[in-house]
């Protein structure tokens, strides 16, 4: 029993990095992910046929098409033109880590633009019109109006696609990155142990709840009639209660 704990540490050791390669491009991917999806869909939103148009099609094709695919075809696809490894975008193309971004990034804009687009959509017509009779421009009453309220309203599906792509990521380990998966790919490659993979699932699924608790966190914080449902706060997300504990502690040794 001892020996298989010890086995497990050495395995959880050794994927240790292989997790902090899966945060980091998890973390580049949702970054550059929400800044391209939501100029996405306002190209979907847009009166202009062209962009609308352009925007339908980036969007009907990266939904519609595998992952892996869109990996294979960055990596493997755009390497066998010559103009590609002459010029400077050949010292991008040729790391795996940079392609696997791209093509994970490329593949969350599609559907991050859809979850925005949703929520401006959500956004009712009645209280933009009550802002412009106020006198506030467009620009203002996206600024106040509609972005907040579309993130309110997105937030719970955006979170949805968090979690997506962090398994997701696991597939830049076909590129030879070394991720979690591609760290235990390797660990079994000695061991020949399928157990390895049940410790690299682990570690997925502290990632991903570690995501859904801070997505809740920044939910709850947003919608404050969500806290408003308990008074006693037991409705809160883990973080909240942490972040409330000592406060009310405090709270209290004042009085």
């Amino acid at each position: 029993m001892l020996d298989r704990l010890n086995t497990y540490y050495v395995w959880l050791d050794a994927m240790l990095s292989g997790a902090l390669v899966t945060v980091q491009i998890v973390v580049l991917v949702m970054l550059i992910g929400i800044a391209t999806g939501t100029g996405m869909a306002l190209m979907r939103l847009s009166k202009n046929w062209l962009v609308s148009g352009f925007a339908y099609v980036y969007v009907f094709v990266f939904r519609g098409t595998p992952l892996l695919l869109q990996l294979y075809l960055i990596y493997f696809g755009l390497s066998q033109f010559d103009f590609v490894r002459e010029s400077f975008l050949w010292v991008f193309f040729r790391e795996p880590y940079w392609c696997a971004v791209l093509a994970l990034t490329m593949n969350t804009t599609a559907y991050t633009a859809e979850i925005v687009r949703g929520g401006i959509l959500s956004v009712p017509h009645g209280q933009v019109e009550a802002a412009r009779a106020t006198g506030m421009s467009k620009l203002m009453v996206f600024r106040r109006l509609i972005m907040p309220v579309t993130i309110r309203q997105a937030l719970p599906a955006y979170g949805n696609e968090v979690i997506l792509m962090v398994k997701a990521s696991s597939l830049a380990s076909t590129v030879t990155v070394i991720e979690i998966t591609g760290a235990a790919r390797r660990l079994y490659s000695r061991s020949y142990d399928p157990e390895v993979f049940m410790v690299a699932g682990a570690i997925y699924l502290l990632i991903n709840w570690l995501a859904a608790e801070l997505v809740q966190f920044a939910e709850y914080r947003m919608t404050p009639y969500l806290r408003q449902r308990s008074d006693d706060g037991k409705s809160a997300p883990l973080i909240e209660r942490l972040i409330a504990r000592p406060l009310g502690m405090g709270q209290k040794a004042s009085v």
